[in-house]
């Protein structure tokens, strides 16, 4: 008996599947048609896949992976749609970007099935739905872009491209899990403008860094010259410095020197027998003096009596004598004027 029904019911099975018509036959059923498994009464479901079941040509269940039990003739697995994850290759289509040029764009769509009634009765072939969706999407969103920002903004495109595919595909029961561009082709003449780009933007950036570093370079040798002629002045400022301080060094050395040498003369010439050293010392400069005339100079003024030298010590001794005479009275002369200073200038107070 149950031989009977079951060849029965495969036997409707078959005819139904040879009497539907060819244009209702999608590629996702004819995907499906050789793996649609017969009521054979007791099914095995395998994992990750849904049987989407018809009871007299009307929905009645989905069955769940495992053991699954069907009565003969009233029922019919009509539709098998798997839960795993589905790669789909769209194919190459062309499309124009906002400054007009026509790109040849493919990609890679990734989707899964989540609800698998509305994959199975809400569109005919959702592979194919799904793949026109992402083409006509894809069209639309270069259309927003420039050339150049279609290759700076894939990222961003693919993201675009899956929340406008999700936005429509949720009627279908299907989710879109990711889009990705394959390869973007550009028109031969267009490439080679971006190489022409490319190349001139090298060598914009070439010529920039070298003025750059010519530029560095030259300041580079102004602040050492600065700091070379700063240097320079500050050496020299105290190479002065040290000159001067050096020079009035001497000069005090020489004044103190001078100073003792006077006093100790005038010493020499307030003791005993002065007079007479005073005038050997001069007798001793005058020969001195007489003996380098003419070596440095063709002119000599010679006095009249050069042979006399005692008339000459004694007339400079007469000198010395006379200022000596005068030095103290010059003195009190001053004591006295600096004392009537001071009185009446106590007197005014």
């Amino acid at each position: 008996m149950l031989r009977t029904l079951f060849r029965a019911g495969g036997a409707i099975l078959q005819q139904t599947q040879r009497t539907a018509p060819r244009l209702w036959v999608t590629p996702a059923q004819q995907r499906w048609a050789s793996s649609l498994p017969m009521n054979t009464v007791v099914l095995f479901v395998p994992q990750q896949e849904a049987w989407v079941v018809e009871r007299m040509g009307r929905f009645h269940r989905i069955l769940e992976p495992g053991l699954n039990f069907l009565i003969p003739i009233l029922d019919r697995v009509r539709y098998v749609q798997s839960l795993k994850e589905i790669v789909i290759d769209v194919p190459e289509q062309s499309a124009v970007s906002l400054d007009n040029v026509t790109l040849q764009i493919d990609g890679v769509l990734y989707l899964r099935i989540l609800n698998p009634f509305k994959a199975s009765y809400g569109v005919e072939d959702p592979e194919y739905a799904v793949t026109q969706l992402a083409q006509t999407t894809m069209r639309s969103e270069l259309g927003k872009l420039t050339l150049d920002k279609v290759f700076r903004e894939r990222e961003s495109l693919n993201s675009n491209m899956v929340h406008s595919i999700n936005q429509a595909s949720d009627d279908w029961g299907i989710r879109c899990l990711r889009y990705e561009i394959k390869d973007i082709h550009v028109p031969p003449r267009v490439k080679e403008s971006m190489q022409m780009q490319v190349e001139a933007e090298r060598k914009k950036r070439a010529t920039v860094l070298e003025s750059e570093g010519t530029r560095e370079a030259a300041i580079n040798v102004a602040e050492g010259r600065k700091q070379a002629q700063i240097l320079a002045s500050e050496g020299q400022k105290e190479e002065q410095i040290n000159k001067a301080a050096g020079e009035a060094q001497a000069v005090l050395a020489k004044a103190e020197a001078k100073s003792k040498a006077i006093r100790l003369l005038s010493d020499a010439l307030a003791e005993q027998n002065g007079n007479a050293a005073a005038s050997l010392s001069v007798a001793e400069q005058y020969v001195s003096a007489f003996s380098n005339l003419a070596k440095e100079s063709n002119t000599i003024l010679l006095p009249s009596n050069t042979g006399d030298i005692s008339g000459m010590v004694t007339q400079a001794m007469t000198i010395y004598s006379t200022l000596a005479k005068t030095t103290p009275r010059i003195a009190e002369a001053v004591e006295e004027k600096c004392d009537e200073t001071q009185d009446q200038s106590a007197s005014t107070h």
